[in-house]
């Protein structure tokens, strides 16, 4: 394991720190750092060669032997957090655990290694945190720039100006992945490398006229597999600085030349990267070739400095996800006054159940300022089902700032705000977020139904008391005998409630 300590770890008690980790497909990294005067500065680096992905079998099921190297690695790397508290750390999952079929078994032992939470993100959540990453490291640019990041399962494509991209493509293919595929038993022919450049062209056809009309001013990469290249091309005298399309042909005919893994014989190469060296020259050798790159600069930032900055951004209220759903609904033309109706409503029913229900008034009102927001996107695609409709959006759409899990969190609170209350839906979710979920989606539910007539008319004062699977709704006196629509609505609601083992009482 690599452990790179800039600073003695004494000094982080003086600061905020925290920490971000990276279970990529090839390599765990975590760094550890600490805000000063609104800066990140790190002080730890660990690293360790896990290759995830090559555990991964045919039936798409991680190995035992992949998941004992990762828990252990995670056991390590949990040592060294300790000392952080929640919400502090943040570590994610990239492709590797994307496909894993059995991920979600994996997840629960690997955040008791850990000692924190582990989300999976989506591959355009991965290109996105690379590209504010990179955008980090570099000097105040607003130039276009062109990012490009191989990891062990994925190789992420973006084009950005300063912090902000403007398109991503998050792409199958590895330096990991191809390798298994192109060059399973180590030997480097002719037909293999051409069979693998093909392979790599393919997969970045769809993007290649695209990114070409949208134009860079320069050529970014970052990670592992673009690290290994520059150091082997400067350390080889092929390129001066950064990565230049002369070195790369020069390093193909060299892996040819050399025809397999262990005849390799080239300056700066490490020889934990050399398993898979080739497959990830091959895909970067696509790239240059596509996108016509002439020279391409190495950032020290991707994916875990891209993490850290934006746990930043959530901890100081600019938490990317909020924009997220503000552009969704303006995107999908939503009814926004509706929504915040029933944002505050189900923000004030809140405020009276979170001790009840040990729910959290800032997190859990978060949550449900976004389910408000949402719960009528299904109406988009129809209005029967829209409440099915809006969660499989939600689900399956590229969320920007959400990890898979939350974005299912997320489904299944809007699904749940109508009709039936499915309960056997929450349990898809992780545990700790089951109960939570159900009680968020109840809260919905009935800010929602209090609203039904859309109108501007300011619903009563309401006396909301919660225990364990019960809510008491106190209304003032007379009011629902002048609402009856409401009291039906209301009746209509204990019944479904009521299947599902909840019971709602109202006074």
């Amino acid at each position: 394991m690599e452990n790179q300590a800039s600073e003695d770890n004494t000094a982080e008690t003086a600061y905020e720190t925290y920490a971000a980790v990276d279970l990529g497909s090839n390599s765990f990294h975590m760094i550890v750092a600490r805000e000063q005067e609104g800066q990140l500065h790190i002080v730890d680096r660990l690293r360790e060669m896990v290759r995830l992905s090559a555990g991964l079998d045919a039936a798409k099921h991680l190995s035992e032997d992949a998941q004992t190297r990762a828990l252990e690695c995670l056991q390590r790397f949990g040592q060294r957090v300790l000392d952080i508290p929640q919400g502090k750390l943040r570590a994610v999952g990239t492709n590797t655990l994307r496909s894993a079929h059995n991920s979600r078994e994996f997840l629960r032992k690997a955040e008791q290694a850990l000692g924190h939470p582990i989300e999976i993100i989506s591959g355009m959540e991965e290109a996105r945190l690379i590209y504010l990453g990179v955008a980090h490291s570099l000097a105040a640019d607003e130039s276009k720039r062109l990012v490009v990041d191989i990891g062990g399962g994925s190789t992420e494509v973006i084009i950005g100006e300063g912090f902000a991209p403007m398109c991503m493509e998050s792409l199958y293919m590895g330096c990991v992945s191809m390798t298994m595929r192109l060059f399973p038993d180590g030997k480097i022919t002719s037909q293999a490398w051409k069979k693998a450049e093909i392979a790599a062209l393919m997969e970045l056809e769809p993007i290649i006229t695209l990114f070409h009309q949208v134009g860079w001013e320069k050529a970014i990469g970052a990670s592992g597999t673009i690290k290994a290249v520059r150091n082997v091309v400067q350390a080889m005298g092929w390129s001066e600085n950064g990565i230049s399309a002369e070195a790369m042909k020069k390093l193909v005919s060299a892996l040819k030349k050399a025809g397999s893994f262990d005849k390799i014989k080239l300056s700066g190469l490490s020889e934990d990267r050399r398993p898979v060296f080739a497959g990830g020259v091959a895909v970067l050798n696509g790239v240059f070739k596509a996108l016509q790159i002439k020279h391409m600069e190495v950032s020290d930032g991707a994916l875990r400095e891209g993490l850290l900055h934006d746990l930043l951004g959530r901890i100081h209220h600019q938490d990317v996800r909020s924009l997220s759903v503000a552009a969704v609904t303006k995107r999908f033309q939503l009814d926004l006054v509706q929504a915040a109706r029933v944002d505050d409503t189900v923000k004030q029913l809140l405020n009276q159940v979170a001790n009840d229900w040990q729910l959290n008034i800032s997190d859990d009102g978060q949550w449900l300022s976004w389910a408000a927001q949402l719960h009528e996107l299904g109406l988009s695609v129809a209005h029967s089902h829209h409440h099915k409709h809006g969660a499989y959006i939600v689900q399956n759409g590229d969320l920007s700032g959400f990890s898979q899990q939350e974005q299912a969190i997320l489904a299944v609170i809007i699904r749940n705000h109508r009709r039936k209350f499915v309960k056997t839906q929450f349990e898809t979710l992780p545990e700790k977020w089951q109960l939570r979920a159900q009680r968020l989606s109840i809260l919905l539910r009935l800010g929602v139904l209090l609203h039904r007539s859309r109108s501007s008319t300011p619903i009563p004062d309401l006396q909301l008391k919660a225990d364990d699977n019960t809510l008491t709704v106190g209304f003032p006196n007379g009011w629902l005998d002048q609402h009856s629509l409401t009291r039906a609505d209301l009746e209509q609601e204990f019944s479904y409630l009521a299947a599902s083992g909840f019971t709602l009482q109202i006074e």
